[in-house]
């Protein structure tokens, strides 16, 4: 998951983990490293907030921010481009249950679970099936009386989960009740303590006017150019790393060193023409799947390798290492043959091989 240059290994004398799956201390250690080591600190305001960006008559962006803890203080500042790189894991997207203002029991986003202890003896449904739903669920299974999935799946039926004798694999809810009973889809019913919606995020970018020219509808950021350009201020606005289901720090990277050649003159956009016919083939590629709206930027199925590769060959940068292609696959082979023990147990040691081989050149 490393930058394409900068190896996920032990620093500052650090012990890294062998298991493949690092924690989130060693990735926030891996990105300090990262910042230090190409003196990115000076380049960073902490404790900032960006609360608008507008675009002036001349082209050039206001952009206006503020000190946090700081009140009535602004900042206004103007620059030629702007770049988007608030991230988009934190407004959560909850689940609209027919019924749920009336039901007594607690409802939370993933977003603020952390450990399984809160949920000692109790009942509890988990919304969805992608990896903070399997995480979560198999979590709260360990203290939990009863762990019911949601999953929105029209094959989905109520069913025990192999390996656990207190989870249950249903429908989607169809409607709460006020005396706590929650009935699903497939005509099952409990009576829950907790509904945790593990059903992913929403872009959110509350600092940008109307005449940033995109709109969020149905959480598809539109129209972009590559999921980066809005055609009518392109290149002066850009946004980086909308995809989801993908490796993120390769594909970020890639997508900003395009930025960065555009903005730079290096590299030419196609016309406005040009890049709306683009946008129009992505959206039909949709529909052609049959995925919803919000799926456009959904990168799984391997389409990520396709576009790493299309941004790399647009900045004159190697494609993207094929150890890394072999070793995403493996991986979700092994997930599906695993999915207790696929962190700690692989069959793919010689992809690791290859990538400390690779590694070499930059240690």
């Amino acid at each position: 998951m490393g930058f394409l240059d900068f190896p996920f290994t032990a620093a500052r004398g650090s012990v890294v983990d062998a298991r493949r799956f690092p924690g989130h201390e060693e990735v926030l250690r891996y990105l300090e490293d990262f910042a230090q080591r190409f003196d990115l600190y000076g380049l960073v305001r902490f404790q900032t907030e960006v609360v608008g960006v507008r675009r002036e008559s001349g082209g050039r962006w206001a952009v206006t921010s503020r000190k946090l803890g700081e009140k009535g203080e602004h900042d206004e500042e103007l620059y030629d481009a702007v770049v988007v790189c608030n991230g988009h894991y934190s407004e959560p997207r909850v689940a609209s249950i027919p019924g749920a203002d009336a039901w007594p029991g607690k409802q939370m986003h993933s977003h603020n679970y952390r450990v399984p202890e809160p949920f000692l003896d109790q009942v509890v449904i988990v919304i969805g099936a992608s990896a903070s739903a399997v995480d979560i669920s198999r979590d709260i299974a360990s203290v939990a009386k009863e762990v019911h999935i949601a999953d929105r799946s029209p094959t989905s039926t109520c069913e025990q989960q192999p390996e656990y004798d207190n989870m249950w694999l249903h429908s989607m809810i169809d409607h709460a009740q006020g005396d706590g009973t929650v009935v699903f889809q497939d005509g099952s019913s409990i009576k829950a303590d907790v509904i945790m919606h593990c059903t992913g995020y929403l872009y959110d970018f509350p600092f940008l006017g109307d005449d940033s020219t995109i709109a969020v509808d149905d959480n598809c950021v539109d129209p972009l150019y590559k999921h980066v350009f809005p055609i009518e201020v392109a290149p002066d606005l850009s946004f980086i790393g909308l995809p989801w289901k993908v490796i993120p720090f390769p594909l970020f990277e890639l997508q900003s060193k395009w930025v960065a050649g555009i903005l730079s003159g290096r590299i030419k956009l196609p016309s406005k023409d040009e890049m709306m016919e683009d946008v129009k083939a992505i959206y039909s590629r949709r529909e052609t799947r049959r995925w919803p709206k919000r799926y456009t930027h959904n990168f799984s199925g391997g389409y990520q390798f396709e576009y790493d590769d299309w941004l790399a060959e647009q900045c004159g940068h190697p494609p993207i290492e094929e150890w890394r292609k072999l070793m995403y696959a493996a991986n979700a082979k092994n997930k599906a043959a695993r999915p207790e023990r696929y962190r700690d147990e692989w069959d793919d040691d010689y992809l690791v091989a290859l990538a400390n081989e690779d590694f070499k050149k930059y240690l």
